[in-house]
């Protein structure tokens, strides 16, 4: 990926997750921060609050664990259009390693260059919803 196709598919997430600088629990009810930093599933958070500079550090570590995990998890990464990187950055971002690996199904279609039927059993997805 080019740094300009990098820096949409940070714009990207940027725009789907949106800024908070004060903590809240998200959809499955963890606390996060920033732009869906993680900071804990279970007790209250020690950081209530953040600077818009922390939750941008926050992000590139955060995005960059995400690059690394979609480039471990398809052997194929490499290869992909910009756009299928983004897609699966974008998806390890949201679900972490463990939540990308556990679809299975769809990087083996990824894999094998079946890319309708990854985008199909992405949107059949609890996460899709």
């Amino acid at each position: 990926m080019t740094g300009v196709e990098l820096e949409k598919c940070k714009e990207q997430i940027k725009c789907h997750e949106g800024l908070r600088i004060k903590a809240y629990k998200d959809t499955l009810g963890f606390w996060t921060i920033g732009y869906g930093h993680l900071l804990g599933k279970t007790n209250h958070p020690k950081i209530e609050m953040i600077t818009r500079t922390e939750a941008e550090t926050l992000f590139e570590g955060d995005f960059a664990a995400a690059e690394q995990d979609a480039e471990s998890l398809l052997f194929c990464f490499d290869e992909l259009s910009a756009p299928r990187q983004a897609a699966t950055i974008n998806m390890a971002f949201n679900l972490g390693f463990n939540g990308l690996k556990s679809f299975a199904q769809t990087i083996s279609h990824i894999e094998g260059g079946r890319y309708g039927k990854a985008a199909d059993a992405m949107l059949a997805s609890k996460w899709a919803k």
